[in-house]
This record gives structure tokens, C-alpha cells and sequence, in this order.
């Protein structure tokens, strides 16, 4: 099969010599405006320029569009009008109709060129069998081609007259090349885009296309590539066959094993050190450049699996006690300075060129920095950073600085610093962040040593680092920091290289080292590349097991290996012998407090696949708390087991009892503890591992007590209420509604999701007794009973619900509730995934509406098929019409404002569930981009969401690879076949297929 079905040219600067006619035309119609204004309004009169005006504003973007944008930029606001206005001044229509009329006359004056390069190239590919269509913005394409006589090159044209009919969306958007695309039958990810304008750049890169090719026309090669160029050329006589098919068969898949970034963004620049963060399980360090401290655009920073520490701190008139996932000491630190000035912070620098990139394949993390400070000297900084996936204590970095225009002498520091706090979630600021107490700071010969310890929970955190370098080190030693200064005499383009080799390592899971065997230890490993090869084949032995290949769309490919890299950073193979399961947000980040929530249920499936031993910490955390978990239901009046909201390290409630709300900058009560379903992530886990792993031990010698006791603390909850059971003081899934309205008590009554829940639970609880009741070491060791056991099927077949036309009330009282203008809200924040901080925000309450922030009820269907959920509703007496699973999707979709990045994965299950796979595509994708685009506006920034990257693997894996994965289907680790064609919503609508291969399990 040929890679490359299409390639789709831009008409003006790709094809002909019309760009700039084009900024001529512009320039003059805008110019004439101009003054109009300056006349009549006496506004200053500033020209249209091709440079600030044209290429940042007007080139490629449809005639109207450019009018459009260009008048925002000088804050000009008239009336948008009709296509058939005259020419004139009135509107932007009219605008543009004079533009086109000052374009058409330049033409008729000097003619059209054509680079004879491109035609050639058109040829060349059409000679090759492979189609050749041409998409412009400009309405005069067709015409011009005619007058050319190239129209006949060309298998379809996408002009601005095609796509006023057929209402397509200008560049950045991607129609006219997808539009394109499908006229010719041709996928989009074996098609070519080839562009000049940044707009359309862009464009090929939003429409996921196989290859995006950036003319260089305006010196702007750099901007090219930033916006999406995957290659560019000055001229495409530089371009051949030979360099098309060296893509699509060797470096399309290079480039899909990379996250890279070509700018630097203070905005998004945390974002992005987050999802740059290098780990393997046992610890994870964010993706900050090495020079950079913690503060507005930055926060390095390391996490190393369940190492928290509690402080107290003063809110108002109360104490507070929070347990936090501790930022441990940076061994990432380099410095620099020249000629003795002051050590220079990039961000105070010009940055003349920057890449970065994170190769997943291996974990190691690249970056190549050119920058130039207040004085106009230039410096290349090269480094090279990994986490060893071989040996989880070890680290690395390659640092190579080199003068360009300057001789000088350059001084590195190379430090670990140990003076640090957790600073790296704003709304925590105005708590106790002061975790780390100094225990030793040195530096022996190339040997830097740091050693602190934890103020409250005492545990020992020991870093070292050894550091290479050619010359004579010296030691400074400030409060927790040590560093090693060097001093080089540099000429332009004299490389300084520093190899530090580090090794990470903590107290917590029975560790005992000494600092003499870590020096050995270090001391012993040859180099940085030594290191890298043998991380390598520890990473090339996990992507065997795991990886997923995705043909025919190229984005979902990256980020399908993205959540399953960051997944392995989080918790890898590793884990089976830490006493800590997966946080909220990974080793990446310090929301949440780096807490274990119900994000296990969404996680733990795909560890059961892959590594079982694994998965089994998971649950074996919870087994060594299950202690705690019966003092808290006992402390709450309740027998069993009652697993908290938030668990850290001693497994007590860890959840805030007060919350700042962003939006409104003030403190309130928080009730999230009350999402007892909890528990029932904890039960279906030990369900599920033991059904897809089929480890009888476990369940003998610990999962029963477990599942029984969550059995037993859900049905001490249960009260019976007008001839049913009924739970009360709980939230749901939803976490929205944390009381009744007006209500001064924290909980809601019989939440559906819940109640259901606990339906399954105590049924799979009396049918593992009637299996397993001679099981001593459970049965024996919680006193279980026959009668406690039949109690349990009675209220599980009697549990309430309210329906009214097969809608399953989300909880008792949520009909009585007010519905939201959605639209107003939408048109006046924008941005309303938290519904609850904004209607906090203005006075109001969630409590109130149905709002939702994810899927509650609907949550059930994610943990089982539609027979198994309708087979449980029966039990509880409950039988719904046909339609019902699609009825209640719709209800409560039109009511959720997706808070949680879980919520789109929810959907998207549903969804297909019910047959309707273009909005199952549609909300799967907004869940694969939710972290890399960072859909929530900065959430990113504090961590990933480990969640919602498991949920996205697991519903390629289900939904669309067509994998059962639930229960006993996959008890015995099936050999799975090689691999399932998955249609999706959005290529199903233009008869496209892709196809999911799961690799070798």
C-alpha cells in the first residue's frame, strides 16, 4: 500500500506568485480605510503593514475573516453585513469586496506568476499515482488556475466560493484540506498539506494530517514550525519523492513517540513541565529546565510514591491539618553566569531558538536552548535528563554549554537543593508548606550529598549526586544545598560538558542504605549514556507489553502513548513492592495533595492486564489501612469497613474540611469526605483483580475481608424507610450537590449511583459466602454469619430509587430541582466546567440546579454492561423500558458541565454503548486531549490526571478495539489477537477506518 494517497496544496505563495499580490491589494484597501477614519473620526492614522499586519492577521485566512481579524487588532468595530454588499467602507463585508476588487485590478495590470518548482513537484506526484487537489481561501483560486491553464493538474478544488456553499470554517480550521481529503477519498493521515501561511499550517495540523509541509516565503520558518510544519523548505524544489515516503515510513513514527515543543510559553510553561516529567514509579521529576527556580512561569520540582508529611496551619479562627505529597529536594539544579556577573535566569533572557521534547519510547528528556542576555551575548545550552526505568534510584543529566559570539569565562554550579517548599498549587498558599528540615549538606571531591528529613512524619530522604567534569570542582555549601562550581575559559563555540549521575532514595517501605553504599552505588556506573541504554531496554521491555498502535489518526497515536508513558512514570512495574498505590495526579504534581481517590477503579483494570503484581499493591494498600477504615466507619457509627474520601499515608480521612473556592477568593465548609462510594471502588477493584487475574490467594487471604467488611459497613448504613432501604449523609460521583438547599447538614439521600452500587456489592458479598464461607481466615477472623449474610441479600434487593419515566433520579430530590441557563452562562464565562465555584462565585449554590460536574448515575455503566446493570436494577425491582440507557444519557448530559476530566470518558463509553459513535469520538478525544491541551485552564499545571489517561487506554482497549476485559473473559490472560479495526464516529461519517494493534501481550 502506497503512505501517501493525497497531497493538497495551498493556491497563493504555494502554487502561484499571488501572496503578494495579495498584501499589495490589502494594504491598499486598508490603507484608504485607514485614512477614511483618521478623517472622519480623527483617529491617528497607523498604515497597514505586510510584516505586522498581513502575515499575523489576513494571510490565509478567508476575505472576510481577514477583514475581520485585522480590525479587532486596531480595536475597530462595524457591522459584519452581507457578502453582495458594494465595495465600500460601511461593513466588513464591503471591506472585503473592495479588497477583492483592488486584488482583481493588480491582477489585470501585472498578471499571474507560478513557481515552475511547485508545478514540477505536482507532476512528479501525479506521475506516482497519488492524487493532487489544491484548497485556498481565496475565491479567484478556480479562476486563476484556469487562466494558468492548471486547473487540469488537479483532482478537486477547495476554493473560497466552494466553501461559502457548503458553509466550511477558514483556516486555522482544517475544513478546506478535509474537505479536500474526502472528495478525493483519501484519509487524512496518509494526505500532505503544503503551506505558506501560518493559518494553514495550523490548519493541517488541527486536521490531523499525515504530513504538513511550510513553504518558507516570509523568512518565517521558525513560526512555520512552531504552528505545525512538520518539515519546511524554501522552495519545493527541495522537496522529492524520496523525502515524502522517508516520512510516512520512518519519521511519522519517530515523531510519534515524541512530545515536542518549539516555543517558549510563560503561560503554559508548568503545563508543559508536567507533561515533560521524566519517572519510573518510584519517583517523578516535572519537565523544568534545569536553570530555572520556583515561581510564576516555573516549579521544579520531585515526588516519590507515598511520601507525604502533616502540618498544621491557621485558616481564620481555626487549625488545620493537611497531609501533603512532599516536594523533595531538586537534584535537577544547574547555573551559570559569565565574567563574574550575576547568575542569569532565562526568563529575564531573549530566547533566540528553543526545542523541546520528551522521546516516550525511552524517557529521556531533550532540550537545546539558545539565548541571549542583557549584554547581547549568545550561549547554546544543550542537556539531556532521564529517570532510569532499570534501577529506580537512579538519575541522570548531560549538560553541555557552549559562547557563540563571545569569549568568556563561564562559571556552572551543579547543586541539589534541599531549601524548597510546596509552592506548586496557588490555592494552597496560605497554608504551612514547610516539610523538609536539613539533615546534611556536603560535598565530597565530585560527590554531593543532600539529606533531610520530613518535620512530622520523620521520613529520611537521601540524595546524591555524582558529578564529571574535566575540571577542578569547588564546594559551596548554603543551609540544605550543596553545589559544585566550575570554571571554564570558553572561546565561540567551545563546548563545557558536566555529567551528573544522582541517586534518589527515601526511608519508607523497609529501605536501609547507608550513604557509603549509595557513593559505591554511584560511583560505579560509568556514564550518563550507560545509563540511558539500560533504562532503554527496561522501557522497551514495558512498550512491549503495552503499547497501542493507532493507523489513520496521528494525534490520537502521541497521546494514546502520552497517558500510557505518564501512567508508567506514575506507577510502573516497579510499584508491586511500594506500599503506596496511584495518586490523583501522578508523581507529577501537587494537587489533591498527591491523595489516592476512587481513581484506582478507573486505573487498576489496565494494570491487571498488563502487570498484575502491580495492580495487587494497589489493593494491598488498601488491605494495610483496612484497620483504619473500620475506626472510621466505628467513629461515624457505622460496623465495617468505611474507606476515606482522601487517603495518604496512615489511611485516615484526609480531606479538607474547609476548601477555597479560586473564583470568589473565599474559604467554605467542604463535605467531599461524604463520598462514601469510595468503599465501592475499593470492593469492585478486589472483584475486579481477582476475576481478571484469577489469584485465588488474594481473595483467601485478603480480599474477602475486605469485600466483606465494605458489605458490612454499607448495609450498618442502610435504614429502612417506607418499606425499602434507604442511605443517607453521602455524595455522589457527581460531587456538585453537597447537601439539600438551605440545609445546614453536609449529604444527600438514596443517590442512585451509590445505591446501585451497594445493590452489586452485598449481592457479590452473599454470593462469595455461599462460594467461600469456609474460608476461616475471613470468615473466622470477622465473625460472619449466616443471618448477617441473608440480611444482606434482603437489602440488596430492596435498596431505593426514584424514577419518574424511566429518568433514575440522581438522588432523592434531585427532580425538585432547577434547571440552568445554560447558554447564558456559556456566553458569559466562557469556561464553566466548575459550575459550582461560579454560581458560589455569584451567591448561588449548585445545590440548588441540576448541574452536575460528571457523570453520577451514569457512572454505573462504565463499571458493567447494560445487561449486567439492567440484571442489577431487576434485583432491586426496578424494570425501565428499551430506551431507558439512552433516555438517561441524554437527560443528564444536557446537565453536566464535564468539571472532572473523567466525566468524558464516562460519556464516550456510553455512548457507544447506545450506538452513537460520532458523539462517542467526539467526547473520547476531548478526554485523549484534556491534559495535553490542558482543556481546564491550568489544572494541568499541578499534575496529570491519572485518571482519565487510564479511562482513554481502557476505552480504546473496550469501546473500540472491541477487547473484553470485563470479569472472567479475561481471567486467564487470553491471547489476545493482533488486532481490531475501530470505527469511529468522526471517520465513520466519510467511510474512513482506523485500526487499534495491541502489541504482543
Amino acid at each position: 500500500m502506497n503512505n501517501i494517497e493525497s497531497v493538497i496544496f495551498d493556491l497563493d505563495g504555494v502554487i502561484t506568485k499571488t501572496a503578494v499580490v495579495h498584501s499589495m491589494a490589502w494594504k491598499a484597501m486598508f490603507d484608504e480605510y485607514l485614512r477614511f477614519r483618521a478623517e472622519k473620526y480623527s483617529e491617528p492614522f497607523v498604515e497597514f503593514s505586510h510584516k505586522d499586519d498581513y502575515l499575523r492577521y489576513v494571510d490565509g485566512k478567508p476575505r472576510y475573516k481577514g477583514v475581520e481579524s485585522f480590525l479587532l487588532s486596531r480595536n475597530i468595530n462595524i457591522e459584519y453585513g452581507s457578502p453582495e454588499d458594494a465595495p465600500g467602507f460601511n461593513t466588513i463585508c464591503a471591506l472585503g469586496n473592495k479588497k477583492n476588487d483592488a486584488f482583481n485590478d493588480i491582477i489585470k495590470r501585472r498578471g499571474v506568476e507560478v513557481y515552475e518548482s511547485t508545478v514540477n513537484f505536482i507532476k512528479e506526484l501525479k506521475s506516482e499515482g497519488i492524487k493532487v487537489g489544491v484548497a485556498s481561501s481565496s475565491k479567484n483560486c478556480r479562476s486563476i488556475l484556469e487562466r494558468m491553464e492548471l486547473i487540469d493538474l488537479f483532482e478537486v478544488c477547495i476554493d473560497g466560493t466552494v466553501s461559502a456553499q457548503l458553509g466550511l470554517k477558514g483556516k486555522p480550521e482544517p475544513d478546506i484540506f478535509t474537505t479536500a481529503a474526502d472528495k478525493m477519498g483519501c484519509s487524512y493521515a496518509h494526505s500532505v498539506v503544503v503551506e505558506d501561511a501560518v493559518s494553514g499550517v495550523q490548519a493541517g495540523r488541527n486536521g490531523n494530517f499525515g504530513l504538513v509541509i511550510g513553504v518558507v516565503r516570509e523568512n518565517n520558518q521558525r513560526e512555520l514550525e512552531i504552528n505545525g510544519a512538520d518539515i519546511t523548505v524554501e522552495d519545493l524544489s527541495q522537496m522529492s519523492l524520496d523525502i515524502l515516503h522517508n516520512w510516512f515510513d520512518f519519521l511519522l513514527e519517530e515523531d510519534n513517540w515524541q512530545i515536542k515543543y518549539l516555543d517558549y510559553d510563560k503561560k503554559k510553561e508548568k503545563t508543559r513541565e508536567t507533561l515533560l516529567t521524566v519517572g519510573n514509579g518510584y519517583f517523578g521529576t516535572r519537565g523544568n529546565m534545569e536553570e530555572c527556580q520556583a515561581g510564576e512561569c516555573n516549579y521544579p520540582a520531585t515526588y516519590m510514591a507515598g511520601l507525604y508529611n502533616r502540618l498544621t496551619s491557621k485558616v481564620g479562627d481555626r487549625d488545620i491539618e493537611n497531609e501533603d505529597f512532599v516536594n523533595c529536594p531538586n537534584w535537577t539544579l544547574f547555573r551559570f553566569k559569565i565574567d563574574d556577573g550575576e547568575w542569569l535566569n532565562l526568563n529575564d533572557c531573549k530566547i533566540i531558538f528553543i526545542e523541546r521534547s520528551l522521546n516516550m519510547s525511552n524517557g529521556e528528556l531533550f532540550r537545546l536552548l539558545i539565548i541571549e542576555d542583557n549584554a547581547g551575548r549568545q550561549s547554546i545550552i544543550e542537556s539531556y535528563r532521564m529517570a532510569s526505568m532499570d534501577n529506580y534510584h537512579h538519575a541522570a543529566i548531560k549538560y553541555i554549554f557552549s559562547p557563540i559570539n563571545y569569549c568568556g569565562e563561564v562559571t556552572i554550579s551543579v547543586g541539589i537543593d534541599g531549601n524548597i517548599i510546596n509552592a506548586g498549587v496557588d490555592r494552597y498558599s496560605q497554608l504551612n508548606q514547610h516539610h523538609l528540615r536539613s539533615i546534611n549538606s556536603s560535598v565530597e571531591d565530585n560527590i554531593i550529598i543532600v539529606e533531610t528529613e520530613t518535620s512530622n512524619s520523620h521520613i529520611n530522604i537521601l540524595e546524591v549526586a555524582r558529578v564529571d567534569c574535566d575540571k577542578q570542582p569547588k564546594a559551596i555549601v548554603d543551609g540544605s544545598a550543596a553545589y559544585i562550581e566550575y570554571e571554564f575559559s570558553l572561546q565561540p563555540q567551545q563546548e563545557a560538558e558536566i555529567e551528573k549521575i544522582v541517586s534518589i532514595n527515601n526511608s519508607l517501605n523497609g529501605n536501609s542504605y547507608t550513604l557509603k553504599d549509595i557513593i559505591s552505588d554511584i560511583k560505579k556506573i560509568q556514564n550518563y549514556d550507560t545509563l540511558l541504554s539500560e533504562s532503554t531496554i527496561a522501557w522497551n521491555s514495558i512498550w512491549k507489553k503495552i503499547d497501542i498502535h493507532i493507523e489513520g489518526d496521528r494525534l490520537a497515536q502521541k497521546l494514546i502513548r502520552l497517558h500510557l508513558y505518564h501512567l508508567m512514570v506514575s506507577f510502573s512495574p516497579h510499584n508491586k513492592s511500594f506500599d503506596a498505590s496511584i495518586t490523583a495526579r501522578g508523581l507529577h504534581g501537587e494537587a489533591y495533595r498527591g491523595h489516592i481517590f476512587w481513581d484506582e477503579m478507573f486505573v487498576l483494570p489496565f494494570y491487571c492486564l498488563h502487570y498484575p503484581e502491580s495492580a495487587k499493591s494497589m489493593l494491598m494498600y488498601r488491605y494495610r489501612r483496612l484497620d483504619a477504615a473500620r475506626e472510621y466507619a466505628a467513629a461515624n457509627g457505622y460496623r465495617g469497613a468505611m474507606y476515606p474520601w482522601q487517603s495518604g499515608s496512615s489511611g485516615r480521612e484526609e480531606t479538607q474540611i474547609v476548601h477555597l473556592n479560586p473564583v470568589s477568593g473565599t474559604w467554605g465548609d467542604d463535605y467531599s469526605c461524604l463520598q462514601r462510594h469510595v468503599s465501592l471502588s475499593v470492593a469492585y477493584n478486589v472483584y475486579k483483580y481477582c476475576t481478571t487475574t484469577g489469584d485465588e490467594d488474594f481473595l483467601h487471604q485478603y480480599g474477602l475481608e475486605m469485600f466483606w467488611e465494605i458489605c458490612r459497613f454499607w448495609a450498618s448504613k442502610a435504614e429502612k424507610r417506607n418499606g425499602r432501604y434507604s442511605i443517607d449523609k453521602v455524595m455522589g460521583p457527581d460531587e456538585f450537590h453537597e447537601k439539600y438547599p438551605n440545609s445546614d447538614k453536609g449529604g444527600i439521600r438514596d443517590n442512585a449511583y451509590t445505591n446501585i452500587m451497594t445493590s452489586w456489592v452485598l449481592q457479590k458479598g452473599a454470593e462469595y459466602f455461599d462460594k467461600y464461607g469456609h474460608n476461616e481466615l475471613a470468615v473466622g477472623k470477622i465473625n460472619l454469619t449466616t443471618e448477617e449474610v441473608d440480611a444482606w441479600r434482603n437489602i440488596s434487593s430492596n435498596l431505593n430509587l426514584i424514577v419518574k419515566d424511566d429518568i433514575i433520579a440522581q438522588y432523592d430530590g434531585y427532580f425538585d430541582l432547577k434547571d440552568l441557563d445554560w447558554d447564558a452562562y456559556r456566553k458569559k464565562y466562557g469556561n464553566i466546567y466548575r459550575m459550582d465555584r461560579i454560581l458560589k462565585a455569584e451567591g448561588l449554590s449548585p445545590d440548588e440546579y441540576k448541574v452536575s460536574k460528571q457523570a453520577d448515575f451514569l457512572m454505573i455503566f462504565y463499571n458493567f454492561s447494560a445487561e449486567e446493570v439492567t440484571t442489577i436494577l431487576a434485583n432491586m425491582g426496578y424494570v425501565l423500558g428499551k430506551d431507558y440507557i439512552e433516555k438517561n444519557m441524554r437527560y443528564y448530559l444536557d446537565r453536566t458541565s464535564h468539571g472532572s476530566t473523567l466525566s468524558r470518558v464516562v460519556h464516550s463509553h456510553l455512548a457507544a454503548m447506545i450506538g452513537d459513535n460520532k458523539l462517542s469520538w467526539q467526547l473520547y478525544y476531548d478526554a485523549l486531549t484534556s491534559d495535553y491541551i490542558d482543556i481546564q485552564g491550568g489544572t494541568t499545571a499541578e499534575g496529570i490526571h491519572a485518571g482519565v489517561m487510564s479511562g482513554t487506554i481502557l476505552i480504546a482497549l473496550m469501546t473500540y478495539a472491541g477487547i473484553d476485559i470485563s470479569g472472567a473473559h479475561a481471567s486467564t490472560h487470553p491471547n489476545l489477537p493482533n488486532h481490531w479495526e475501530m470505527i469511529s464516529g468522526k471517520y465513520m461519517l466519510n467511510n474512513k477506518r482506523k485500526q487499534f494493534t495491541i502489541r504482543n501481550h
